[in-house]
């Protein structure tokens, strides 16, 4: 379920994962990653719901897909699955942390 302050945080972080996502699928370069990593760690400080990133993923991957040829498909896919690897890192990391302190 999703609550009100994930309504109000939502929208930017969605507009910031399609972003980070059309940057890291032509070259996959540790800068985009970097821009994973802390879209994963600000959805986690923002109390957005691990649910709610997954969500986030398929809608920005599911964008890109309808204007992909379907050539390239499976490429598209894997690099889109490699990028929510690396947003889910951050947030399990952020996570983690919090339990332990």
């Amino acid at each position: 379920m999703t609550s009100a302050d994930d309504r109000a945080v939502l929208p930017d972080l969605t507009q910031d994962y399609r972003a980070t996502l059309l940057r890291f699928l032509p070259r996959r370069d540790e800068a985009a990653r970097a821009a994973a990593y802390e879209l994963g760690r600000r959805a986690f400080t923002s109390g957005v719901s691990l649910l709610e990133v997954c969500r986030l993923h398929q809608v920005a991957t599911r964008e890109v897909l309808s204007s992909t040829r379907p050539d390239d498909f499976l490429e598209v896919s894997d690099s889109a699955a490699e990028l929510l690897l690396e947003v889910l890192a951050a947030y399990d990391m952020t996570h983690r942390s919090v339990l332990e302190s």
